[in-house]
């Protein structure tokens, strides 16, 4: 009884996603709320959710801050010497240009966010790849390669849920998939070389100088702090050292580091509420997301529906298989990025995955691990199912289509050069 309550829970949370009847949300909220009140276990409900709701907290916290963080970090400019630097260097070069494209997007999703790296990087380099005639499938390929492996950052979305859903600090299941992380990054830049190279045979090199600064906005000018340039960096750098080495809880790290970068970039108390307004949408939709899976995560768990659906799993998997399903699901996550938006995978699928591989003695840490190689992370900017998705072919003018079908293949390689590492090092 509890398990079936347990799916029809899952199979509606994913109807609503998938058919987008209601908002995340809101079906996050309500769907094991009714499910929990059919099962009978309405005089527990409020304990399981406020639970649930306490295990994400510190999630939801480090989440936030990192937006507010990074965001403050763009907008004083501490990206802008590195694209400006890279694009005078590639100059009418198109491998060049595709590596530094590539490199660009990396740097620009350190903020975790796709929109803002899409935003960012796209408008910068359009009009280059234009005027030399590269094309924008390259363009928007390379960016949705860079900023897939990136995602996996522990402030990215996908991680953050990962840890959401299990109870697991996002800290501790990054870190070991540093050395995983680092291939993908060489194999992304290899992919991009190749791509340039493609577009240096079909169109030569021209000689000619692009100037980023000329595609800056005055609003955006306004916010630049150039002179607090190294400042920032040493603030940065000292963030995710702090972050790796896990010198305080990844939520103070961030709070702190976006206090001081706030007071030193914009002493004036307006300027300061204004760098928070900037900031303030994509931060609340995403903490409001953590918190409500906070509810659902505390329902399911508490009221034994995924231990439950866990046993009934066990049953039909077959036991060949159940000791490698971490290693199954790193090969499949990129591809079932196509089928399960972020929240209907990490919180109503990933549960369920996790504690039946547990009975075969597969670590729910290292289930996560396996999810994050993939699942809207390098394959988030090919999703149908991410709004970043369209924002990336729409401001690069290319079809959705066209776009998976030109980058689906060096994403896909790009999980399985992780996951190749992954295994070698004993992470998963």
């Amino acid at each position: 009884m509890v398990a079936t309550l347990g799916f029809l829970t899952i199979m509606v949370f994913l109807l609503l996603i998938l058919t987008k009847k209601v908002s995340v949300i809101v079906a996050l909220i309500i769907v094991p709320l009714v499910f929990a009140l059919i099962g009978g276990f309405g005089s527990e409900l409020g304990t399981l959710m406020l639970d649930g709701i306490l295990s994400v907290a510190p999630t939801g916290i480090m989440l936030g801050f990192a937006i507010l963080f990074f965001g403050v970090m763009n907008n004083a400019g501490l990206f802008d010497p590195i694209i400006s630097r890279v694009l005078k260097m590639v100059k009418g070069d198109p491998l060049k240009i595709a590596v530094g494209t590539a490199v660009i997007a990396m740097v620009t999703h350190l903020d975790g966010s796709g929109a803002s790296t899409f935003l960012i990087t796209i408008p910068a380099l359009l009009p280059l790849y234009d005027k030399l005639g590269m094309s924008r499938l390259v363009l928007a390929g390379d960016v949705a390669l860079g900023a897939g492996v990136m995602n996996i950052m522990p402030w990215g979305g996908p991680t953050a849920r990962a840890g959401s859903a299990l109870e697991i600090d996002p800290g501790a299941i990054f870190t070991p998939l540093i050395p995983a992380m680092i291939a993908g990054i060489i194999w992304v830049l290899f992919v991009s070389y190749i791509l340039g190279k493609r577009e240096r045979k079909r169109l030569g090199i021209k000689d000619m100088e692009y100037n980023y600064d000329q595609e800056l906005s005055d609003e955006e000018r306004s916010m630049r702090r150039p002179k607090l340039f190294w400042i920032n960096l040493t603030i940065t750098v000292l963030a995710i050292v702090a972050l790796v080495k896990v010198w305080l809880p990844l939520p103070i790290v961030f709070m702190v580091a976006f206090a001081i970068a706030l007071l030193l970039n914009y002493p004036k108390p307006l300027d300061q509420q204004e760098q928070i307004k900037s900031q303030a949408l994509g931060m609340v939709t995403v903490i409001s997301i953590i918190f409500a899976a906070g509810i659902f995560t505390g329902i399911l768990s508490g009221t034994g529906m995924i231990e439950e659906m866990a046993l009934a799993m066990v049953n039909i998997i077959p036991e060949g298989v159940g000791g490698s399903m971490a290693i199954l699901i790193a090969v499949i996550s990129m591809p079932i990025s196509l089928l399960f938006t972020p929240d209907a995978y990490y919180f109503g699928v990933l549960p369920v995955l996790s504690q039946s591989a547990e009975m075969y003695g597969v670590a729910p840490i290292e289930m996560a691990r396996a999810s994050i190689l993939g699942q809207m992370t390098t394959g988030f900017p090919l999703s149908p199912l991410t709004a970043s998705t369209f924002l990336l072919i729409g401001l690069a003018g290319v079809e959705l289509g066209d776009h998976q079908r030109f980058i689906f293949k060096w994403a896909f390689g790009t999980t399985i050069v992780m996951a190749i590492v992954a295994v070698i090092i004993g992470v998963i």
